[in-house]
């Protein structure tokens, strides 16, 4: 057995003890991620020469190994609330963190018998970072846990990163990190040159290259953790991840590439303090200047947000559901504007059954940001490679694998031109005045025959087609709202006889 599948089998197995006193996958996983922390700088202060203090000596590992009982919780909970006011990674992670845990005997167990028996300092990034990578899979495929829509499967991450080819003369952002995947696999594919980069590209790979927000402090936790693991920042400087609402405000930067999977669910909504003080989530379109359109649709707002961030010259690619693609109103507008000023060159149109939330139909969009140049459009041909027509994947007994993504990888031709790329059955090129003439700009574009459609025994479950029910009525209901909105606004206009 090597050494991450020991790691995560060891973990693993202590989540069973704590589910029956009410503790959830992820909510062990945030107890770990605190200890981990904890126990890491304690292994960093104790090396000899060359210690290194990361925490204040009253919230240290040390306290916790001296108490046990009552006075064990005690301490736990102050070294919590304590380290949650500390600047940097430290306060990203502590963030509004809280025991739970109440069982003394198995607090004490966790921390001597699990956490405190490994030396974490000495086991190498791949084998703690990958141990940590598994036990967060473990947890988005907890079905109670509702983690799923963090996770993106890394087989399709790791196939957008081997076509979009960070390197460490890159600056890359995911404005919505979930737990960092995206980010990880940048930087393991920035780092394959590391040998011979010079030591002030060395520190930019470390703390500089990969940036991440995310809106909801326990995903930002474990996000953070995450990037720590596998060496990425440092655990006494500053955050590479920050919790806030990307959405609200142009954060004033910009980035070289942006790799996203924005979360799942449609409506955009903003952090508010209700009458009693209490922040609240509130749903309502998003308004900014440097948004084309106003709308409530999250991912809409999403595509305006990473059109904003990306440097001139810059490349993208969002994971974004079908709606996106024939959404009037603000949708297409979105859309057109997407086409004119920027290289709308790539979608690959994903297979159902690889994401967590069932029966979601989803596409990743590649593009490129070019200097303006009025009149005439920068898309000049769209390729749409087609992995969801009679593809059939689940979770479980078919799930997605990085050589599925072979042949898309191998069509992109990642570093060459596009004029190099060559159509076959799956991989399709449209013009721009051939998109810009479909009814709203629709880019849900299909040319294989369906199987499923004429096959009885190739039909997906009830639930994926509940779902897509769910999805096209949703999809109606919009557009039929765009219609009574402009026939109300007719109406106000009209003159009165």
């Amino acid at each position: 057995m090597n050494d991450s599948r020991r790691l995560v089998d060891k973990l693993w197995s202590y989540c069973d003890v704590l589910r029956d006193d009410g503790v959830g996958v992820i909510e062990y996983t945030e107890q770990l991620t605190y200890l981990l922390f904890l126990k890491m700088a304690h292994e960093r202060a104790t090396r000899g020469l060359a210690s290194e203090r990361i925490v204040p000596d009253e919230y240290s590992w040390q306290r916790l190994l001296d108490a046990q009982g009552t006075k064990l919780e005690l301490t736990y909970t102050n070294i919590l609330v304590g380290l949650a006011r500390e600047p940097g990674v430290i306060g990203t992670i502590f963030r509004k963190a809280q025991n739970r845990i109440q069982d003394p005997a198995k607090l004490r167990r966790l921390i001597v018998d699990l956490v405190g028996k490994e030396n974490w300092s000495q086991s190498g990034t791949d084998i703690k970072g990958d141990a940590y990578e598994e036990l967060l899979s473990k947890g988005a495929s907890d079905k109670g846990s509702g983690a799923g829509q963090y996770f993106t499967p890394r087989p399709l991450i790791q196939a957008v990163v081997d076509v979009m080819r960070p390197t460490v003369a890159d600056t890359v952002i995911d404005p919505a990190c979930g737990t960092g995947g995206f980010l990880l696999v940048a930087h393991e594919h920035a780092r394959q040159g590391a040998g011979s980069m010079t030591p002030t590209q060395r520190d930019k790979l470390r703390d500089g290259l990969v940036r991440g927000y995310e809106l909801v402090d326990g995903t930002a936790r474990l996000a953070a953790m995450n990037l720590l693991l596998h060496g990425i920042g440092s655990a006494n400087g500053d955050s590479l991840i920050e919790v806030r609402d990307s959405l609200i405000a142009d954060p004033g930067e910009r980035w070289s590439v942006v790799l996203s999977n924005p979360p799942f669910g449609r409506k955009s909504s903003v952090m508010m303090v209700g009458a009693d003080g209490r922040e609240v989530r509130e749903d309502r379109e998003i308004e900014r200047q440097d948004f084309v359109a106003t709308t409530s649709n999250k991912q809409l707002n999403f595509v305006q947000h990473i059109a904003t961030i990306l440097d001139t010259n810059g490349r993208a690619a969002v994971v974004l559901p079908d709606n996106v693609l024939f959404e009037g109103g603000a949708g297409e507008t979105i859309r057109r504007k997407l086409l004119t000023d920027f290289d709308l060159h790539t979608m690959l149109r994903l297979p159902t059954g690889i994401f967590y939330a069932q029966g979601v139909k989803a596409n990743v969009l590649f593009f490129d940001k070019r200097v303006a140049r009025p009149g005439q459009p920068w898309t000049e041909r769209l390729w749409v490679y087609d992995l969801r027509t009679n593809m059939h994947f689940t979770l479980k007994q078919h799930p997605l694998r990085r050589a599925d993504l072979d042949d898309f990888v191998m069509s992109y031709k990642p570093g060459m031109p596009v004029s190099e790329r060559v159509e076959s059955e799956r991989f399709r090129s449209f013009g721009y005045d051939e998109i810009v003439a479909r009814d709203k700009a629709n880019l849900d574009i299909t040319w294989l025959k369906d199987d499923s459609l004429e096959d009885v025994d190739n039909l997906p479950s009830p639930d994926v087609i509940a779902r897509e029910i769910v999805e096209d009525l949703t999809a109606a209901l919009v557009e039929f709202e765009a219609v009574a909105t402009a026939l109300e606004s007719q109406l106000r206009d009209a003159p009165r006889g």
